[in-house]
């Protein structure tokens, strides 16, 4: 028997509750990167290389990431005395295709497992924030690729998206400038600046001008992403300075400009292009000291 509720005369019923498409995960795997929910589907083996850095998948889930912008495994394992360097290069060195690096360590008892599914699972979301973000060249995919690392904990690649756009989000909301994710940091004064924290002085004391977000994690043995989350802060805060690249050179136009004299053949002796001067007015040497013949020039130029 089925119950039918029925409600009073001239009244109506009350909407339903919204419900979370199923598909959700799904279409935001695709907008990271539609390769990737396309393997992810038939249950590929291999690894996927990116612009910025690698995912290894085993039957369609992930089960390693790494790039070159995130402090790998083995800094996470080693930066706080969890594994001694030694220990590891010999699981490297001894890791094929039947015991990768992982096995070895734990069959000796190198490393408890919970450690070293933690550390890899860190790892993995922070390799791959790098790996997802945006980029010009298109994705390659190498089937039957392995990792000499071998398999952990896999991670399905709906997690894997979801993870690394709740990091996009929350860096955008905390500083909306990706400027500060890879370029040099230089430490900046800031008027009534808010104190910062441990962890952020710390990575104030490595901004010095030629370190970058990734330089700095590396080296405090942190996530990068974490790295980002107090440069990002600190930036806000104005205790932090992205360095812009250099400016390019600026070329003078070819054609000549209505009111000045016409342009003159470029010198082309010292392989740069100099323009001559309009008539007139005498250039100094370049070790001239007399200052009065620059500010000549200069209301010379002025009164064209």
């Amino acid at each position: 028997m089925t119950a039918v509720r029925t409600h009073p005369q001239g009244t109506t019923p009350p909407p339903r509750l919204p419900v979370r498409e199923k598909s959700g995960a799904r279409d935001r795997g695709s907008a990271l990167s539609p390769m990737l929910t396309r393997l992810a589907a038939e249950r590929a083996t291999g690894v996927l290389e990116r612009e910025r850095g690698s995912l290894y998948l085993a039957e369609g889930r992930v089960v390693h990431a790494e790039s070159p912008l995130a402090p790998g495994l083995d800094v996470l394992l080693m930066a706080h005395g969890t594994l001694a360097p030694a220990v590891w290069q010999d699981a490297v060195d001894r890791a094929d295709e039947e015991y990768g690096a992982a096995r070895l360590l734990l069959d000796a008892g190198r490393v408890p497992r919970g450690a070293l599914e933690l550390c890899h699972l860190e790892a993995v979301y922070d390799a791959a924030y790098f790996a997802l973000a945006p980029s010009s060249t298109p994705g390659h995919f190498r089937y039957g690729a392995g990792h000499w690392l071998g398999a952990l904990r896999p991670v399905p690649v709906d997690a894997v998206a979801r993870e690394t756009l709740r990091r996009r989000e929350l860096l955008n909301r905390l500083w909306p400038d990706p400027l500060t994710d890879g370029a040099p940091l230089r430490r900046s004064d800031a008027v009534a600046a808010p104190m910062p924290t441990a962890r952020q002085s710390a990575v104030l004391a490595l901004a010095d001008g030629v370190r970058t977000a990734p330089d700095i994690a590396r080296e405090l043995g942190r996530q990068a992403f974490h790295t980002l989350v107090d440069v990002r802060r600190l930036a806000a805060a104005g205790l932090l300075t992205a360095l812009f690249p250099p400016p390019r050179a600026h070329h003078a136009p070819t054609a000549d400009v209505p009111g000045l004299p016409p342009r003159h053949a470029l010198a082309r002796s010292t392989g740069t292009a100099t323009a001559e001067p309009p008539p007139g007015i005498t250039l100094p040497r370049v070790n001239d000291p007399d200052i009065t013949l620059l500010k000549r020039l200069r209301d010379a130029l002025e009164a064209l």
